[in-house]
């Protein structure tokens, strides 16, 4: 054990740089795994997010205005409460849009259920009429701070001070009313209170409640929601971008341990001669794999560690949302247990591959045998030989050169340049090598794309560990381009149309269609109806449409099959084809209220809505069926850069209050915060391309060491010399980049179809970078791969002679 330690110290003291690096790329690796790790834990859980931002209750009870609420406190299990605070149903409408809410009477900002401020301000005395409104609420008014709010029936208004994010369950038209903070002289008749309940062990919220109901009454509760059942509600908007982030999350890991494995495996290579020398003194194979064991796992658990502490200190500084999410995971409930099993799994998985390669280190024989050097033999035709400035033997040409420390690859030049060969050949240059050479392409350009695939096994692992990285931020960046096209071009993705419209009994069909389409900015106004409809065997529901006519027909989008046109024709979501296991063609019968509905189904949709189980026809071909079926609805396609608030404003103003104008809401948006996710992950994916670039560019200097001896006796300059490096990196970085441009784009388009597919809206939504983008990319990877080896290159280019005969010897 004492030699052991003693030649591990010596190895450290002779390679510092080597072991600095080893320890920096581990600290690299686990740090990009941390930051993947929040996040996921940041993008995919944004309900996780605001509730601890909030420091939001575990559950919020609705009661009359006469329980005593303040009973719950005392409760065992009840850390703290918020509340109660006073709460009144109401209605409140906006640029045309209407919806219910909850006014909560809130006199001062919580600490319990602090809501979480998007924009604006939180409310403040000097505007008693000011109100907070939830996020999702604000998207649902198109209410921005600024905005009045007016109350339908009375002649209130109310001034939109700030947006807040909440954790309680959020708004859904017709379903859950939205929330409103207020003054509570803004809430002057409250109709019951509200008051949450904080726990210091959140699993024993079932208990609570039951406690709760006991002491307060069942008479006194109307309602009561949990803090399961709203993060249930959130995370279901969260799937696509869970499974997302989880693909990247084990491709950045297979990736890190590769880029580790080759790092290990490319170190020990440079030792060999070391290791001849430990078993020639008498270290027995355990002693030389205890030895490299050891060492690498010191290395591997400096890093693991000195990467947790950083993240852990300074993560949440980092400029940015890459800062936001570390600090926000920092107090999810996980936190902990990922800042240990990430280093440790790192450290453990560096165990294993420096084992596998240190038994074959162990391996290694006391007497060294001599490698074989890169092939370079093989005969050119006279233009090649005059290209290099040299002559045949016998026409006044240069003279033999002796056998140099270089050996084979001494030889292999020699042949290249028509000289007698000091050593037997050991191959030939391929053909295209030889032709380049003909065409006086210099030879350190050849010979540097000759190195960089002589030794195929090695070359291709190189290749491969590089086109991982690459190939994820393909998909990252299809992935990128997929969600921008959803909001850049919808009508591609099956929302063709921007405002949806509703009109009250108060006017005719006749009126409504004239008053839509009298505004300069509607390009058409599309008729419908929507209602719900019983499949075969009455086991589900499905969304029946019937939306345009035989004249003006809806622009649905197609992936398959072709537009209805005909009478009983329609088109289906992907949803509605799996639930029903029918195809493009079938026919389907279904039931609205006591009517039957047969339809032919003629091609399928992209349907964003109802998670695809939407069947699509014509009003004239459900009018068919029930003649006095009238519209209920009108979908609105605007001009080109017309702004759907202005719009909604001059309907609502025209209707008269007649009218209820919505957007149509884009899936996209909610997958609005993977833009800044993905861009975080191409930047930890960057960081893995890039060690595992530097080992790449390390084992290549290492391994051209024993051949610059050749290479300066046959006449090269040590800029040709560093010429022949940086090609070799080049090239091999050119090989990835093309590997996983033609590897990443399908595999990006059949992931997103796949996605889409298994959501119900269907496949065809996918969309790959432009050639316009990837150019550059790629463009950018070459080049920096060629600037980064060109330092150690010309470095080890210049090493002095007896540096050079040691590395060799």
């Amino acid at each position: 054990m004492r030699a052991t330690l003693r030649w591990a110290h010596s190895d450290l003291r002779t390679h510092r740089g080597e072991a600095l690096f080893l320890v920096l790329a581990t600290a690299g690796i686990v740090a990009s795994l941390l930051l993947a790790t929040a996040l996921f834990g940041y993008a995919t859980n944004p309900w996780q997010r605001v509730f601890t931002q909030s420091h939001g209750a575990h559950v919020w009870l609705h009661t009359d205005t006469a329980a005593d609420t303040g009973r719950l406190a005392g409760l065992d299990g009840v850390d703290s409460v918020a509340g109660p605070y006073p709460s009144a149903a109401a209605t409140v409408s906006s640029r045309g849009s209407r919806a219910a809410v909850e006014l909560r009477g809130t006199p001062e900002r919580p600490t319990v259920g602090r809501p979480p401020l998007v924009s604006g301000h939180w409310l403040d005395p000097a505007t008693p009429n000011g109100v907070v409104l939830e996020s999702r609420l604000a998207r649902a008014l198109l209410a921005e701070p600024g905005d009045t709010l007016t109350v339908p029936g009375t002649a209130r208004e109310l001034t939109v001070v700030g947006l807040a994010d909440s954790a309680e369950p959020r708004y859904r038209a017709g379903e859950q009313p939205g929330l409103v903070w207020a003054l509570p002289s803004a809430v002057p008749d409250p109709g019951g209170q509200v008051i949450g309940l904080r726990l210091t062990d959140p699993g024993d919220t079932s208990y609570v409640v039951q406690r709760a109901v006991t002491v307060l009454g069942a008479g006194a509760i109307g309602e009561v929601s949990t803090w399961q059942q709203a993060r249930a509600e959130a995370q279901g908007d969260n799937r696509l971008l869970g499974q997302v982030l989880g693909l990247f999350g084990l491709g950045a890991l297979v990736a890190a341990g590769l880029a580790v494995h080759g790092a290990i495996s490319t170190r020990i290579r440079g030792h060999l001669r070391d290791l001849s020398v430990l078993k020639a003194i008498g270290f027995t194979p355990g002693q030389v794999v205890r030895v490299f064991l050891l060492q690498h796992l010191a290395y591997a658990l400096l890093g693991a560690v000195a990467a947790a502490a950083l993240a852990e200190a300074l993560g949440s500084r980092i400029p940015g949302r890459l800062g936001d999410a570390v600090g926000v995971w920092q107090g999810l409930p996980g936190h902990t247990v990922a800042l240990v099993v990430v280093p440790v799994g790192a450290v453990l998985f560096i165990g294993a591959t420096t084992g596998l390669a240190a038994w074959r280190a162990g391996r290694v024989p006391p007497v060294p045998v001599p490698r074989p050097a890169a092939a370079l033999g093989g005969r050119l035709t006279g233009a090649a030989g005059r290209s290099r400035g040299t002559e045949p033997a016998g026409h006044g040409g240069r003279r033999p050169v002796s056998a140099s420390p270089g050996g084979r690859l001494a030889s292999g030049v020699r042949r290249v340049l028509r000289l007698p060969p000091a050593a037997p050949r050991t191959g030939q240059l391929s053909g295209m090598a030889r032709r380049a050479l003909g065409m006086r392409i210099p030879p350190a350009l050849v010979l540097g794309w000759h190195k960089a695939f002589t030794r195929r096994p090695r070359s291709l692992a190189t290749v491969a560990r590089l086109t991982l990285p690459l190939l994820l931020i393909v998909v990252a960046m299809s992935a990128w381009t997929t969600i921008d096209r959803f909001h850049s071009e919808p009508e591609q993705i099956g929302l063709p149309t921007t405002l949806s419209v509703r009109a009250d009994t108060g006017l005719s069909e006749r009126q409504t269609r004239t008053l839509l389409e009298r505004d300069p900015q509607v390009a058409a106004a599309y008729p419908g109806v929507e209602t719900a409809a019983l499949v075969p065997g009455q086991t589900a529901t499905i969304a029946l449409r019937g939306l345009g006519t035989h004249q003006d027909p809806y622009p649905y989008t197609l992936a398959e099959g072709r537009a209805a046109r005909g009478a009983d024709e329609a088109v289906a979501g992907q949803g509605l084809l799996d639930l029903l296991d029918v195809r493009v063609g079938d026919w389907v019968r279904m039931t609205v209220g006591d009517q039957p509905q047969i339809l032919h189904i003629v091609g399928r949709s992209i349907e964003p809505e109802n998670a695809g189980r939407v069947i699509s026809t014509s009003l004239d071909t459900l009018r068919a069926n029930d003649p006095g079926l009238g519209p209920t609805l009108y979908e609105l396609r605007l001009d080109p850069g017309a702004d759907p608030g202005e719009v909604a404003d001059r309907l609502a103003t025209a209707g008269r209050g007649h009218l209820d104008v919505h957007t149509v809401a884009n899936p996209a948006d909610g997958l609005s915060p993977l833009r800044a996710v993905v861009a975080g992950l191409i930047a930890v994916l960057a960081l893995i391309g890039l060690i595992e670039l530097l080992t790449a560019i390390g084992g290549a200097v290492r391994e051209g060491e024993r051949d610059l001896l050749a290479l300066k006796a046959i006449g090269l300059s040590p800029r040709q010399i560093t010429a022949i490096t940086v090609t070799a990196t080049g090239c091999t970085a050119l090989a990835a980049v093309l590997a996983a441009t033609a590897l990443g784009l399908p595999l990006a388009h059949w992931l997103i179809d796949a996605q889409g597919r298994s959501s119900g809206i269907g496949a065809g939504i996918a969309q790959g970078p432009s050639a316009l983008l990837m150019l550059p990319l790629g463009a950018a990877a070459v080049l920096c791969a060629a600037a980064l080896a060109a330092l150690p290159a010309a470095r080890a280019a210049r090493r002095r002679l007896a540096d050079t005969l040691s590395a060799v010897a």
